[in-house]
């Protein structure tokens, strides 16, 4: 048995009473004695002698049904993947109430009969996608404003009604895409409280990120929506990414596994073959992108340009949806610019930005360390400026330049809150408060392409390929408009040009002379353990270990292979201690 209880996730022997034996079997969940009490677990093994010298202890009741033996044997990949308890992940992979046993899985309701093709482009896309797959699957590169859920249709017409995952990063946009495989007479269980009629086949599973671990035990096909999605990782140790789970099980199932973005990061792509539609498709699927050149304007002129203000009056005088203006400041970064001639400053070394933590003093980059002093890289002015508005200031401001009341959204903004707004000003969280926008207007761009994490350009990226989809395509008069002072930034030129893969090739060489991932493995370590641990990793081969601080340490290897088994081989110390397999910030 397994407990679920984080802090003794260990084997410990239990025996089956013969009034259980018909509800207990592998995967069950089941309570038990322990230490006086009463936990609940899971049976890992069966069939198997006590430990010599213990005597087996009676399960004192059945919890129900759990993850079948395949899944179980995922999460034990899961627990090693990312260095956490194997209760964490057999936790997930269960319902969250009690569901007896019924049929065994495969022996669900008649079969159904496969949708018919939605033809067009899915067909060509699906064709060749099947035709380049490789062992961990493939991506599909598909425009924002193109309807990904004709290629799920598509699979599953090819594939059959039988056992295809459907991952979809909010609960939202899941059960819009179960809706729309209803209306064509798809049997459909939505995760994860249909999880009882997944565990017995049928046919169709679609859910968020947990429902990577949904109770079906062969896959025939993994679609996985919006995979570049940030809602696929989990923030809490351990930090399992549920697109990586999904392709784990379509390779032990011998399915195939389409990764469907608009934007694919470096770690879905190196080492996996990409699929896309023609160029001219491609392109039509992304909005126009106008970008405001501020480079050369005073920092003392304010947020707003002149542009920017018409872009903004402009469409909230015609009659399509509400303007969204972003401007995310949830990471509290600073950004500070030279008084004199208004550069940025930015780090010599990598080109992060750097921040002065004391008056007077020197110049810190938060990504890779450097330190240099105050000084204008530009013109050597010794003056810089801390460059910071908040979005309640910026919604005032905006309101009184244009003369309508601005919405003001944030992560703790209510549902609903924005209706009937014409015009939202709010962070990030905007973007999926809103369902239509006739105008999306980045207010400070250069704050997510500096962002202190190696990954900023991608996430900046895909934060463009939200704004798109708002705003749709540019044959409907989509359009996106950014205040930057880096317009020749790659990010800003994938995006106007509907090209992702500009990213990619300045990613991969930076992340190539660097080690970062896809090109070497990073584990963080954190908590008043996390020294002791490092100093216990330094002795394992091929294990890298550095200090970004007193409070952390980084984690390098040349693979994941090598990385994950010296997280498993080294004992960790009684103190806390969080392991981040992944990071996305070092």
């Amino acid at each position: 048995m397994v407990p679920d209880v984080p802090a003794i996730s260990r084997r410990f022997d239990y025996s089956v009473p013969a009034r259980l034996e018909s509800q207990v079997h592998l995967g069950s969940r089941v309570r038990i004695e322990l230490h006086g009490r009463r936990v609940g677990g899971w049976v890992i093994e069966d069939d198997v002698g006590p430990t010599p010298g213990v005597a087996a202890k009676p399960v004192a009741g059945s919890s129900g049904a759990g993850p079948p033996p395949p899944l179980m044997a995922v999460a034990g990949w899961a627990a090693w993947r990312w260095a956490g308890p194997l209760s964490s992940f057999l936790r997930t992979a269960s319902p969250h109430r009690v569901v007896r046993p019924g049929r065994p899985s495969g022996s669900g309701p008649p079969a159904v009969p496969a949708p018919p093709s939605p033809g067009g482009g899915a067909v060509t896309i699906v064709d060749d996608a099947l035709a380049a797959m490789g062992a961990t699957g493939v991506v599909v590169r598909l425009a924002p404003a193109l309807d990904a859920t004709l290629v799920v249709q598509e699979v599953i017409h090819r594939v059959g009604v039988r056992s295809v995952l459907v991952l979809a990063p909010s609960h939202g946009r899941a059960g819009q895409v179960a809706a729309r495989l209803r209306e064509v007479g798809i049997p459909v269980a939505l995760m994860p409280d249909m999880w009882e009629q997944a565990s017995r086949g049928t046919g169709v599973v679609v859910g968020t990120r947990a429902a990577a671990f949904a109770p079906t035990a062969r896959l025939a096909a993994v679609v996985v929506l919006d995979a570049h999605d940030e809602a696929y990782r989990e923030e809490r140790a351990p930090t399992w990414s549920a697109v990586e789970v999904a392709v784990e099980r379509a390779r032990r199932d011998g399915a195939p596994a389409l990764l469907v973005s608009a934007c694919p990061p470096l770690t879905l792509t190196e080492g996996r073959p990409t699929v896309t539609t023609v160029r001219a498709v491609e392109r039509r699927g992304w909005p126009v992108v106008e970008v405001v050149d501020r480079s050369g304007d005073d920092p003392r002129t304010g947020l707003f340009s002149e542009r920017m203000v018409a872009a903004v009056r402009s469409a909230l005088d015609g009659p399509a949806g509400p303007v969204v203006c972003i401007l995310n400041r949830t990471g509290r970064i600073r950004l500070l610019a030279c008084t004199s001639c208004g550069a940025v400053a930015r780090c010599t070394r990598c080109g992060g930005p750097v921040v002065q933590p004391e008056v007077r003093g020197d110049l810190h980059c938060r990504r890779c360390g450097e330190v240099r002093p105050a000084v204008c890289a530009e013109c050597d002015s010794t003056r810089l400026k801390s460059l910071r508005v908040g979005v309640t200031r910026a919604t005032e401001e905006l309101s009184a330049l244009t003369g309508v009341d601005a919405t003001e959204v944030s992560a703790s903004t209510p549902p609903g809150h924005v209706d009937r707004s014409r015009l939202v000003v709010g962070t990030e969280a905007a973007l999926h408060r809103v369902h239509g926008a006739a105008l999306v207007a980045f207010l400070d761009f250069d704050q997510h392409l500096l962002a202190p994490r190696f990954a900023a350009g991608e996430e900046a990226l895909v934060l463009m390929a939200r704004a798109a989809r708002l705003v749709g395509s540019r044959d409907g008069g989509g359009r996106v408009l950014v205040q930057t002072r880096f317009p020749g930034h790659e990010v800003l030129m994938a995006a106007q040009r509907a090209d992702p893969g500009l990213v990619a090739v300045a990613e991969r060489q930076v992340r190539e002379e660097l080690g970062l991932p896809p090109f070497g493995a990073l584990a963080l370590l954190r908590g008043p353990g996390a020294g002791a641990y490092a100093d216990g990793l330094r002795s394992v081969g091929g294990i890298e270990v550095s200090s970004p601080d007193d409070d952390r340490r980084l984690i390098r290897a040349a693979d994941h292979r090598i990385l994950c088994d010296a997280l498993a081989a080294v004992p960790r110390p009684p103190d806390r201690l969080r392991v981040e397999v992944d990071p996305t910030a070092v």
